[in-house]
């Protein structure tokens, strides 16, 4: 048995196969196809940040959205770029709408990744301290953010406050009860697979990473997935590590779909670059009638290791095609691989 999910880039433009013109579609659309999913059997939506770009952004109002229109879908960011972030604010937001959802709430956070702007964080008013980089202050943001999830006080009251204050330090408010065991940490390589580990957060692994060994991406991937298991188990964290891997899987079943996403059928993994001087490795697509689908997401060492799988989805062709792409997956291929 395994979670399914879907993780969407929501992107719009103004372009006419686009079912996302705009960004008011994209973020309607994305309530709607999380309601839908939900109606499937669906485990989990999940949506990508990314800043100055004509995709989600800023994820808590969608998330609080989707959190009161549903009643059990998993709800997610794969992954909010913590070098954008108010980490006391950001606790502020995600506590709200952990509430709101009754406690759905999945949240993937990370250091970041190379964005549309040269050094965008600035624009946010934020930099890098003394001796650090930017990766370091994301590292250090998420750090900040995780402490104060749990809910301990830490800020002292108003002598004269203008509403009566509890006893003691105070915390932020809204509380979410449980939250804190809810945090994902995107990794894109094993040394911070292990640090999310020793952090006590569970593991988001994209279809990409660094390329650290010259293997295949799924094998690469799930040597980095045992490695966090076994740093969760030295570290003696209570409870069981969760971990989501993303694919882009698509099982042909109309002429649509052959249209769509035939040409998928014969790709390979890539190499390529996302920071200067390393390289990355990034997975294949899967594209297949089912029975030749299962026989190769069988072979995918890095999917057994997961006990999560998020489908990237094609938000821009709409709700009721990707609700195809899911429906699909769950009906033709999950059974046969034993998810469910």
């Amino acid at each position: 048995m395994k979670k399914i999910g879907f993780l969407s880039f929501g992107h719009w433009a103004n372009h006419p196969a686009y079912k996302t013109r705009t960004a008011s579609d994209t973020l309607l659309q994305s309530i709607d196809l999380a309601v839908a999913a939900e109606e499937i059997g669906v485990d989990g939506a999940y949506f990508r940040v990314h800043h100055f770009a004509a995709q989600l952004a800023s994820p808590f109002p969608l998330l609080s959205a989707i959190g009161a229109k549903t009643s059990k879908i998993e709800i997610g960011t794969g992954v909010i770029d913590m070098r954008y972030e108010n980490p006391l604010y950001m606790v502020e937001d995600a506590g709200a709408a952990d509430l709101i959802s009754e406690g759905r709430l999945q949240l993937g956070i990370s250091r970041g990744s190379p964005e549309q702007v040269i050094e965008g964080w600035r624009y946010f008013g934020y930099e890098p301290k003394e001796g650090e980089n930017d990766a370091d202050m994301g590292r250090r943001k998420a750090m900040e953010f995780l402490e104060r999830l749990d809910g301990v006080g830490f800020a002292q009251p108003n002598p004269t406050p203008m509403f009566p204050n509890p006893p003691g330090l105070l915390r932020l408010e809204p509380y979410s009860k449980g939250l804190r065991e809810r945090i994902w940490w995107g990794a894109a390589s094993n040394a911070t697979a292990v640090w999310a580990a020793e952090n006590r957060m569970h593991l988001q692994s994209s279809t990409l990473k660094f390329d650290e060994s010259g293997k295949p991406f799924h094998v690469q991937q799930a040597e980095q997935i045992r490695l966090y298991k076994e740093a969760w188990k030295k570290a003696g964290h209570p409870g069981e590590p969760r971990v989501s891997v993303s694919r882009s899987i698509f099982a042909l079943v109309n002429d649509q779909d052959r249209l769509y996403f035939g040409q998928e059928a014969n790709r390979v993994d890539q190499i390529g670059m996302i920071e200067p001087g390393r390289n990355a490795i990034f997975g294949r697509s899967y594209a297949a009638e089912p029975d030749k689908l299962i026989k190769e997401l069988a072979e995918d060492e890095a999917i057994q290791e997961a006990d999560t799988l998020l489908l990237t989805i094609p938000n821009t062709l709409g709700v009721d095609y990707n609700v195809h792409v899911l429906s699909s997956i769950l009906e033709h291929v999950a059974p046969g691989l034993g998810w469910r």
